[in-house]
């Protein structure tokens, strides 16, 4: 089988991988084995695809379609696993197969190219809120997943690296830091949540309009969910004259709309934007960098 990894999964994945890593070189070969152990049939690679996996449209032995996806370990795809496992369907695609083979997730298929970001920018925020409220259930006992305070944790030493090494992030790493400080040390819930869920993240279906995709699991509080939807479209925001009032609107709406503590979703808002901007910075993205810094900015 013809096959060559989509770019911007490379290119993602080339930022972000550990010395001595050969995940993708075996990749090709990954692929035909998956496909040969399911007697699938591969239509097409998703183009441009994901930034930490492969996603590949194929047909089941009684021709049902269906969407195999390999990630690396660093993408955590055994956590994806357990959390479409504990959702059932339930506002997210479904798990097909039981089997846990290491990477390896067989999906139902939704609608690839048709995401919510298609929608008119209100509908879009309002549809993918709907979704996002669906997906935040009680975590199973015994969970497997990271805790937004583990994971902002790790991030805030990666942040402060950053920092040290760039005066201009200083000051709003300061403020990103201080601020997740206070709201780890007072979450008012702890819920399974999606993790990386934002407008691309919410595809078209059949049985329900729309399912979430792709989760990055984390258990913690509502609002660090909401605040990646937050600065969804940021370039849109960025170019606009009202980009800053359009902002502060949208957090307070979305706020309202799914009960969440406007400050709290602020400040997780500003946490993330600015989490982003100095992982750009860090691996020579200096465009995204500084318009997340910029958003960050009007926080």
């Amino acid at each position: 089988m013809a096959f060559e990894p989509p770019r911007r999964l490379v290119r993602a994945l080339g930022e972000s991988a550990p010395v001595g890593d050969d995940w993708l070189e075996r990749l090709p070969e990954a692929l035909q084995q998956a496909v040969a152990l399911r007697e699938l049939t591969v239509e097409r690679v998703q183009m441009p695809g994901g930034r930490s996996s492969l996603v590949v449209l194929v047909r089941r032995a009684d021709g049902t379609p269906a969407v195999l996806k390999l990630a690396p370990p660093r993408a955590r795809p055994l956590s994806e696993r357990a959390a479409l496992a504990h959702w059932a369907g339930l506002g997210a695609v479904q798990l097909l197969e039981d089997r846990a083979a290491e990477g390896e997730l067989l999906l139902e298929r939704l609608h690839p190219d048709v995401s919510v970001r298609s929608l008119p920018e209100a509908k879009a925020l309002l549809e993918a809120a709907g979704t996002l409220r669906r997906l935040w259930v009680e975590p199973p006992e015994g969970h497997p997943f990271e805790t937004v305070a583990e994971r902002t944790g790790r991030q805030a030493r990666a942040m402060r690296a950053s920092a040290d090494a760039d005066a201009e992030l200083a000051a709003l790493v300061d403020a990103a830091l201080a601020v997740r400080e206070d709201l780890v040390a007072s979450a008012p819930e702890h819920r399974l949540l999606h993790g990386t869920f934002r407008q691309s993240k919410v595809l078209a279906a059949d049985r329900s309009p729309w399912l979430a995709v792709g989760p990055d699991p984390v258990v913690g509080e509502c609002a660090f969910d909401l605040a990646r939807l937050v600065r969804d479209r940021v370039e849109d925001l960025i170019a606009s004259p009202s980009g800053a009032a359009t902002t502060r609107r949208r957090v307070k709406r979305l706020a309202e709309s799914l009960d969440v503590d406007q400050e709290r979703l602020r400040g997780w808002t500003l946490f993330r934007a600015v989490e982003s901007g100095a992982r750009a910075r860090r691996v020579g993205r200096a465009g995204d960098a500084d318009l997340l810094l910029e958003f960050a900015g009007w926080l």
